[in-house]
Parts: C-alpha cells; structure tokens; sequence
C-alpha cells in the first residue's frame, strides 16, 4: 500500500486551536488529511505547526523538521502574528516565505497556502486600531497571493466573504474558526485539490459534531481568557499600535487615508521585487 505523507506548518489555526477533542485539538489540516487518499493509498499525518509562530520560526524550525519526514503535501499557512509585532517587516516576510516555498517545491511537494483575514476587524477593535493591522494583514495576503502563483501552490482565499461575517463558524475567542469553520476549510481545501487531481479521497463532512458557543461563552472568553491572549500576543505591539492609531487619525481628519494604504503597497511592491530569485532567504 501506497503511503502519501501530509505535513502541516503554521500557527494556532493549523495546530486546530478553536476545534477541541478528546486529544486536544484537532484542526483543519486533519480533517483534510482524512479525504486525501483513495483506494490503495494510506495517509501519514503530521502536524507540526505551533500556537504563536511567526514566518520566522516557519523557517527556520519547522520547515527543516518538515522536510525531513518526506512529504508529498505541505502546508503552510503563517502570518497573522507578524503582523502583531512591533518587528512586523513586509520585506523580512516576504524573503521568508519565498524561502520556505521554494525548499518545499525543490522537494516536489504540492503546497498548500491560504490568505486570512485581519486579526482587528475579527476582535472588533475601533478603526483607528483594526486599520493599521488590516493594512498589515492586507500586506502579507497580497505576498501570499503573489508567491503561491510564483511557487505553484494551491492557494485557498480565506481572507473575506461570508465564512468571515459568519460567527457560526468561528470559536468563542472570535480569532480562531471552532469546529465548523475548521471543516469549511477543509472542505475548501479538498475542493481545490480535487479539482486538480490531487486528492481522491471523500471531502470532508462540513457538519460539525458539536453546538457553536454561545453568545454567553463569546462575552466570557473576551473578558477572560481573551485578555490574555492578547496581552501574550500584543504586547511588545500595543505602544507602536498607539502611534500608529494617533496616525490613522490625523490621517483621517486631514482626508489623506490613502496614502497610508499607498505607502503599504509600495512597501508589498519593493518586498516581492527584492526577491530576486526563488527561495532567497531572509537575512536576518
């Protein structure tokens, strides 16, 4: 029997945080992993992503410890932590992720990547706050999007539309999706597969086996265990998030909001155009 190895890399939404089991959680990428295989062919999972982790530590723990099991399908789906870093660099991510596609696509692995939406808007933070992370957010999506064509990958756009306004899908902490956005990407994901004869297994059920948290557990997780996380996650953030929301507003009152959104394009601009071949590693 045939054996196709499935590595998953990332943050919290890979490692299945929001979709809990009896385990621990479960996540996206292993429910993905169940409708991959068709007859004659077993599916060898590993998930090595981790809560918290930025591109950086994509590529230089995650991806040495991924290739090493030999995989057939990576994923890779990274970035919403960089950007709540007061360290966030457009180049420094870019060169990143160009280096971890390129290593997996020179070990002939379908890769799988996705853009994701803004950690601001999904928490419900003021404009002047959700918009300078939106625009950061809006800035690794727009590399994501430019090296997955370049690298060949199978790219998953997550960043908008109705499974983002629909808290059904989402957990109590309004970051992470709970047990039935989880499917929904993984379904999504099949999808994309299938479509391209890479995934001969059923999709996976979109039914979730749980009820979706309540308003009541979305009020407490906030006043709770919400504040921690972001405390554990903003904090070396939250004195530059200040200047930058005192910008967005003068920026605003003045009616100059474009040109914050124009400068993050340039900077996206001169990133992708730095990278002057594949897989160039980033220097820092």
């Amino acid at each position: 029997m045939r054996t196709l190895r499935f590595v998953a890399m990332g943050d919290s939404l890979t490692e299945g945080v929001g979709d809990p089991v009896e385990a621990g959680w479960r996540g996206w990428a292993a429910l993905l992993a169940e409708g991959l295989a068709g007859p004659g062919t077993r599916v060898e999972f590993h998930n090595i992503a981790a809560s918290g982790a930025q591109t950086e530590d994509v590529l230089r723990r995650q991806t040495p410890a991924a290739l090493a099991l030999r995989p057939d399908v990576v994923s890779v789906v990274v970035g919403v932590n960089d950007t709540l870093r007061c360290t966030f660099d457009v180049h420094a991510v870019a060169a990143r992720l160009d280096a971890v596609y390129a290593a997996c696509g020179q070990r002939g692995a379908v890769l799988l990547t996705a853009c994701l939406p803004d950690p601001g808007a999904m928490l419900g933070l003021p404009g002047a706050l959700a918009r300078p992370l939106a625009r950061r957010q809006r800035a690794v999506n727009a590399v994501v999007h430019t090296l997955s064509e370049r690298h060949g990958a199978v790219h998953l756009h997550a960043a908008d539309g109705e499974w983002v306004a629909d808290r059904a899908l989402w957990s109590a902490d309004r970051l992470h999706p709970g047990e039935r956005g989880h499917r929904l990407l993984a379904a999504r994901f099949h999808a994309l597969l299938t479509a391209e004869g890479l995934a001969h297994g059923g999709a996976p059920a979109c039914e979730p086996q749980l009820p979706p948290p309540t308003r009541s557990a979305r009020l407490w997780w906030l006043a709770t265990a919400g504040t921690g996380w972001v405390a554990r996650r903003c904090t070396d953030l939250l004195p530059q998030l200040v200047g930058l929301a005192a910008t967005e507003l003068r920026h605003h009152v003045r009616g100059t909001s474009a040109r914050l959104d124009l400068s993050a394009a340039h900077a996206v601009s001169a990133a992708l155009a730095a990278l002057s071949g594949p897989g160039q590693p980033d220097a820092a």
